[in-house]
């Protein structure tokens, strides 16, 4: 038998780790945490998986609903992803956000597992308005380094690569990544690992794309405004989270 890389994997995390958008072919979401368990599981012929993703959740929620689970998991590999829902919030705060991931890298890192974090890029090259919370990326990206470096956990620094904004990576919302953006966050993951197989050819970026017209690029923008950009909105205005109502995708560690 294959010598055994990790036993227990443990995802943690908002919508990103759920795999939205990331099609499982049978109603749910497959997504870059199950991508990656599923190639650990190749490697070795066994692994127990849990994801406790929960779309909507901020970094606290994330904190104070899934850490004490996953500790009791006791996990030899944990991923810990969030902070997007941060930065469109009203109110944003960098450094209570990092001080959040470090206590949960921590946390798990005591309890013997190796963890895994990894940026966000700058989404403006996909949706002009993002320049607005560009900032709040950057302070995001610059407490994740400083949170992983004091807890002794992995981090994939996606923002200094341009493939990472990409469009032909990124779902129709552009916010949440598509099946080929999982496949890359999954193939980087793996390579953080050093896992068999795994390389570098996640940075590599996609053949140049066409230019497009300014009309063409103007009919883009009002059709995500009506229906990702307004809706959004509306939520916000409603007091109204994605998370509502929602448990973890797989609470429990299971064969994969």
């Amino acid at each position: 038998m294959p010598r055994p890389y990790f036993s227990r994997y443990v995802a943690l995390g908002d919508s990103s780790t759920e795999g939205i958008d990331d099609p499982d072919g049978a109603g749910g979401y497959r997504g870059w945490s199950q991508r990656l368990a599923e190639r650990i599981h190749a490697l070795q012929g066994n692994l127990l998986y849990a994801n406790l993703g929960v779309r909507g959740l901020t970094t606290v929620q994330v904190r104070e609903r899934q850490l004490a689970p996953a500790l009791a998991l006791r996990p030899d590999l944990a991923t810990v992803f969030c902070g997007t829902n941060d930065v469109t919030a009203p109110r944003f705060d960098a450094a209570r956000v990092g001080a959040d991931i470090e206590h949960m890298q921590r946390s798990l890192r005591a309890g013997g597992a190796t963890v895994l974090s990894f940026t966000l890029p700058d989404l403006t090259p996909l949706m002009p308005l993002a320049r607005l919370i560009t900032p709040r990326i950057a302070a995001l990206n610059a407490a994740l380094a400083g949170a992983s470096r004091r807890s002794g956990a992995l981090l994939v620094d996606f923002a200094a690569y341009p493939v990472a904004t990409d469009r032909r990576l990124w779902s129709d919302d552009r916010i949440h990544a598509n099946s080929a953006g999982h496949a890359r966050i999954a193939e980087a993951l793996a390579h953080a690992l050093d896992l068999p197989g795994s390389s570098t050819a996640w940075r590599e970026p996609l053949s140049a794309l066409p230019r497009r017209t300014a009309l063409q690029v103007c009919a883009a923008e009002m059709r995500w405004a009506r229906h990702h950009l307004l809706p959004w909105f509306g939520r916000s205005l409603m007091g109204r989270s994605l998370a509502d109502g929602r448990s973890a995708k797989r609470p429990a560690l299971a064969p994969l």
